[in-house]
């Protein structure tokens, strides 16, 4: 019975975390050149760049050529803007204010070197 309660508090610890969603960018610290992207979970972004450096993959097809003439240790990853989910908004609505978060720091970005 312990066991059951255990993962019950834990699916309850899990359901009221929060979700940090928002913009975040991978530069090329070599070319000062950004990929510029956007995510609802932040923390996975990051964990999936940490994981790619650590075994010598590329995240992003779009840098491959400078990854692997340069490789992983010329990256680093960003965070430009972060974005707490709220309590009564749905994935849909949290995606489509990344997407608009992510389209203004386009914009506030447009003189800089983006792959």
């Amino acid at each position: 019975m312990k066991d059951a309660k255990t993962k019950k508090e834990l699916q309850e610890q899990y359901k009221e975390r929060k979700i940090i969603g928002g913009v975040y960018a991978i530069k090329n610290i070599r070319k000062d050149k950004l990929l510029l992207d956007a995510s609802a979970d932040l923390r996975g972004s990051n964990n999936r760049f940490d994981f790619a450096k650590k075994t010598g993959s590329c995240v992003n097809v779009k840098l491959q050529s400078d990854w692997n003439k340069q490789g992983s240790d010329d990256f680093a990853f960003e965070v430009m803007e972060e974005l707490e989910k709220g309590e009564t908004q749905t994935d849909a609505e949290f995606k489509a204010d990344i997407d608009v978060l992510k389209e203004m720091w386009l914009e506030k970005l447009s003189g800089r070197d983006l792959y």
